[in-house]
């Protein structure tokens, strides 16, 4: 959960970086793809913790 959370502070902060300056819309783009890859791997955690092995 730490993970999630350190890169979707990064997101956060590349996203207000990209916004801001000028001619560095490719930062905002960076935060989009990182916050997405935040998502999956949050999404993938969750959904390999829901199975349990039959017995």
């Amino acid at each position: 959960m730490a993970l999630f959370l350190f890169l979707l502070l990064v997101a956060v902060v590349l996203g207000f970086i990209g916004v801001l300056a000028e001619g560095l819309l490719y930062l905002l783009i960076i935060g989009v793809l990182v916050a997405a890859f935040a998502i999956l791997y949050v999404g993938m955690k969750i959904r390999r913790s829901g199975r349990r092995p039959a017995r």
